[in-house]
């Protein structure tokens, strides 16, 4: 199969506007005999869902939690990006555009990433009118703060969590539809299959949690909105129930999955603490505004950091990258903190931490600013950190303190420690301009698809894609398809695809039960999380991929031989729950390995230690891999390659610096 984008012609700032106008539509009495299903409900899920409702579509939605409200997008903190400008310091659509496809190491779409940077200016308007309360200026406006990888103010936050506020507006918008009989909500649903009828998608399998029963579940069209899949890595900032499972199961089913391989590894996490765990926690981006990153100039320093002198600190990040500081995008901070780490300059019990400092923007940025609104001549240093403490809690509380809870440390009086840590995946299913995947009427939305972000995604670009597709893009787009499937009638489920879906989701869930080995399927997760950090982790080579590949089917073969799943499949069931998706993590690692394997070249999260600069950047080779690739699943754990060549016609192509 060919990868047809489908992107409109004409120019960059013209695409998208002659895309709305053309778009075939379907006339209102049509959109009320059309069925969706919308699989997730966090933010790109629930303003799908919400929006289509709206239009008149008949939609089910579906969530494994007890509640949309449950959804990992609530655990985004620290804000979303939106061309408004309102900082008069030059941001535009077009700074937004270039600003993401250079974050993305030049690997993204360009007719993509310009709709984004358009529509992101609509979705601010939309929450506000929902009433999610974004922090303001004393004056009333909205207020703005600056992120990784751009030199303008553009994102839009809510003290530290922005995420739990905007999925309560959309939880509210979808909430409505529930009330007004538009949307019936499946709430402790896991999809288990995806039912295609003649080449189209046309409903899923999906398992009730609570019963086990498999329900099946007939649609026009399937929406895919169900995050990434960085728990492949086993410890991650994601929350434990978040899987690859829903995606992985319309990829089997024939959906390409595109750029596999780019994770991205957040630089500001709590590190890990001992083996025990089994989570790791985020501390916002938003942070690294106020925090200055350092390390001692010392190695194997154990040293009180509030010990070590100014003349002994090294602020790598901003000694390395003057233009853009601590703020350079999350790939770079990533790689600079574990080469300090790897270098023996590490901080902490664990020498794999570098600290976030506070102090000095506290006292001199914000100290000096309520010092002088006070009228306070020559303020001592105690009354500058004094003043600039309160600025600091009301910008930045709630991190603070959860800070403090997991660590029994007050940053206030100590800076904090922060390492790398897997937190979103750039990779997902391959979608074409209109969100599409390779099976017609199968869509993925949001961070299950790989379309907007490259190899490196921004801050806080997580949530403006989530919204912009559910809320903006896939209203429209989805007209497309639904313009021709108004003379299909409702499929009945004992359809003989809906009774081969359902066998091969029981034979399935039956065979994890009839293992009844020794080993627990927590145990094999944190196996392969560690092949995976590892080998296919912030750094990769050859030799480490060729052995993570035999070391995961050597897991994987041993998962099936030797895994016991308690308990029956007709009952509430979390750990047969857990053994599918750690099956499918299983087979989705190995595609992980494969697809690092092959792209010779570093870019963004993607990077191979074989191709570095002399200064240990990521070097790209733009003439063998300035594209997408786009895997096929042909039989059991066997893929073919595709690719899709990505075209830039607005922006030229170079050497990523932030020098």
């Amino acid at each position: 199969m060919k990868l047809e984008s489908k992107i409109p012609e004409g120019p960059i700032s013209e695409k998208w506007t002659k895309f709305k106008s053309t778009v075939p539509l379907v006339n209102p009495a049509n959109k009320r005999h059309l069925e969706i299903i919308v699989v997730g409900t966090g933010l790109a899920g629930a303003s799908a869902a919400a929006s289509l409702a709206e239009m008149g579509y008949k939609v089910s939605a579906f969530c494994f939690q007890d509640s949309p409200r449950r959804a990992h997008s609530i655990a985004a903190q620290g804000g979303i990006n939106a061309a408004k400008n309102y900082q008069n310091d030059g941001d535009s659509v077009f700074r937004l555009f270039y600003d993401t496809i250079k974050g993305g190491d030049y690997r993204a779409r360009e007719g993509n990433v310009h709709r984004l940077a358009e529509v992101s200016t609509s979705i601010i308007d939309q929450c506000v009118a929902q009433g999610v309360p974004f922090a303001r200026e004393y004056g009333g406006t909205l207020s703005n703060r600056s992120f990784g990888g751009t030199q303008v103010q553009r994102t839009f936050y809510a003290a530290g969590q922005t995420g739990q506020q905007l999925l309560l507006g959309a939880y509210s918008a979808l909430e409505r539809q529930v009330g007004l009989g538009n949307v019936k909500m499946y709430n402790r649903h896991e999809m288990v299959e995806v039912v295609t009828i003649e080449g189209k998608a046309r409903g899923i399998i999906a398992r009730n949690l609570v019963t086990g029963k498999l329900e099946r579940f007939f649609s026009h069209a399937v929406l895919l909105c169900t995050g990434g899949y960085g728990n492949v890595f086993y410890l991650s900032t994601n929350a434990m129930g978040s899987n690859v499972t829903a995606a992985w199961k319309a990829h089997k089913a024939g959906a390409y999955f595109g750029n596999p391989c780019f994770t991205q590894i957040h630089p500001t996490c709590i590190p890990v603490s001992g083996h025990y765990q089994s989570k790791l926690t985020l501390m916002s981006e938003s942070l690294r505004n106020d925090g200055r990153i350092w390390v001692p100039k010392k190695q194997n320093d154990d040293r009180h950091p509030n010990d070590i002198p100014e003349d002994e600190r090294d602020y790598y990040l901003e000694r390395r990258y003057p233009a853009f500081g601590n703020l350079v995008p999350r790939d770079i901070a990533s790689r600079a903190a574990k080469e300090r780490c790897d270098g023996g300059y590490g901080v902490g019990p664990s020498k794999m931490a570098v600290y976030l400092d506070f102090k000095y923007n506290m006292m001199q940025k914000y100290g000096r600013t309520e010092a002088s609104k006070h009228n306070i001549e020559n303020p001592d240093d105690a009354t500058l950190l004094r003043l600039g403490q309160e600025v600091v809690k009301e910008k930045y509380g709630n991190l603070f303190d959860m800070y403090k809870q997991i660590t029994d440390e007050d940053p206030y009086e100590v800076p904090m420690r922060i390492y790398p840590a897997v937190h979103y995946t750039m990779g997902g299913l391959w979608v074409d301009y209109n969100l599409m995947t390779t099976v017609p009427g199968l869509y993925a939305l949001g961070e299950a698809n790989f379309s907007d972000h490259g190899a490196n995604r921004l801050g806080a670009s997580a949530l403006m894609q989530g919204l912009a597709d559910g809320y903006f893009v896939i209203p429209l787009t989805i007209g497309s398809y639904l313009s021709g499937e108004i003379h299909t009638k409702a499929i009945p489920t004992t359809h003989e695809a809906f009774e081969a879906a359902e066998k091969r989701a029981n034979e399935r869930i039956q065979n994890f039960l009839n293992i009844n080995g020794t080993r627990s399927v927590e145990s094999y997760h944190r196996e392969l999380g560690l092949i995976m950090w590892n080998k296919c982790g912030m750094a990769r080579n050859e030799k480490g991929l060729n052995e993570a590949i035999a070391e995961i089917r050597a897991l994987r073969e041993d998962f099936y031989k030797n895994v016991r799943v308690p308990g029956t499949d007709k009952e509430f069931n979390p750990e047969l729950d857990k053994a599918g998706r750690v099956a499918d993590f299983l087979e989705l690692g190995e595609l992980m390995c494969i697809d690092a394997l092959n792209r010779n070249e570093s870019c963004g999260g993607h990077f191979r230690e074989e191709f570095q600069t002399e200064e240990g950047e990521a070097l790209r080779d733009d003439e063998n891999y300035k594209n997408v690739f786009a895997w096929e699943h042909t039989e059991n754990n066997k893929w073919e390659l595709h690719k899709e060549e990505l075209v830039y016609e607005n922006i030229k192509i170079q050497q990523r610096s932030y020098k």
